[in-house]
């Protein structure tokens, strides 16, 4: 079998036009205590200000002008509370300011605050997993063979997952089929004479993986593993198939059987050469070289017989 020389991925993807950027945010729990501390002192000044309004005595422009007061910092505690951003472990924020694009994205796990009129996309980088459907693909030979593989991948750029395209799963989902369809009718099912989608399973994977890295390097996705899961002839050919390579394995146990047979004859005669233990001629040479690779090559053990004509000399 010749060397696995494997071939670049024929991929043209177009370049991405943005990249990640980190974004810091300010501490959350700082502005939880103050969105608390003006929703109380919010709530303080609604209670002085009807007191004093309740109470009469020419008060009634500072109590009104008391929940003015109250009123803003309440509005103001809403507007801080709505900035907070709790971020979970092996996830970010995409953060996204109206009118003004991408902002940056939140990585550090914990509560932040940002400005409120961000809007926040939520991407998580865990790592996760993908099989593909069971695809019927013609192979480099024509043969009709069916085929699945799995890919492990991870969110590595949330900006390009984000804005690159629009839903980067199923991007990823569609990518992968299409990647396991073209490798899939770029090499032949089974060949002794060039690398082969079962005998050459490494080498495959390998190439699979890089063409589905290739493919999905613009959504900003890492792939970290694909392995093909399932593959075999399609139904309707599997039987011929089958007896094709039973013939085969027949056809080259017998080329072992007779190499072997050929050794052992040759040993044989050069044993009984060298010990003198008899003396044939050409004749008897051949008709022992042809007893005993009728013996070594038979399917069955030999069946010895007498010549019963012999018996009554």
């Amino acid at each position: 079998m010749t060397e696995p020389t494997l071939d670049p991925a024929p991929v043209d993807m177009p370049a991405p036009q943005i990249s990640e950027r980190l974004a810091g945010g300010k501490n959350g729990w700082v502005m939880v205590a103050l969105a608390l501390l003006l929703f109380g002192g919010g709530v303080g000044l609604v209670v002085l200000g009807l007191v004093r309004i309740a109470s009469g005595g020419g008060s009634d422009a500072a109590g009104a002008a008391a929940i003015v007061v109250a009123i803003i910092a309440v509005i103001a505690s809403l507007v801080v509370a709505a900035g907070l951003t709790p971020v979970a472990p092996n996830e970010a924020r995409v953060l996204q300011l109206v009118g003004a694009g991408y902002v940056g994205t939140l990585r550090a796990p914990g509560l932040r605050w940002v400005n409120p009129i961000t809007q926040r996309r939520r991407v998580s980088t865990r790592i996760r997993n993908h099989e593909t459907g069971l695809a019927k693909v013609n192979d480099l030979d024509g043969n009709p063979i069916d085929i699945s593989a799995v890919v492990v991948w991870q969110v590595e750029d949330t900006a390009r997952a984000i804005f690159e395209v629009d839903d980067f799963v199923e991007f990823v989902a569609f990518q992968t089929e299409a990647a396991v369809r073209h490798i899939a009718g770029s090499f032949p099912y089974d060949s002794a004479e060039r690398i082969s989608l079962r005998e050459n399973a490494d080498e495959i994977t390998g190439k699979l993986s890089e063409e589905i890295a290739d493919r999905v390097a613009s959504a900003g996705v890492k792939i970290i593993e694909s392995r093909i899961t399932s593959l075999a002839y399609a139904p309707e050919i599997a039987q011929a198939m089958l007896r094709r390579q039973q013939a085969g394995a027949v056809v080259a146990a017998r080329q072992q059987i007779v190499e072997g047979a050929v050794g052992m004859v040759h040993a044989a005669l050069a044993k009984l050469a060298e010990e003198n233990v008899i003396e044939l001629d050409e004749e008897r040479k051949a008709t022992m070289v042809s007893n005993l690779l009728v013996v070594l090559c038979a399917d069955r053990d030999a069946q010895p017989v007498v010549n019963a004509g012999s018996l009554y000399h």
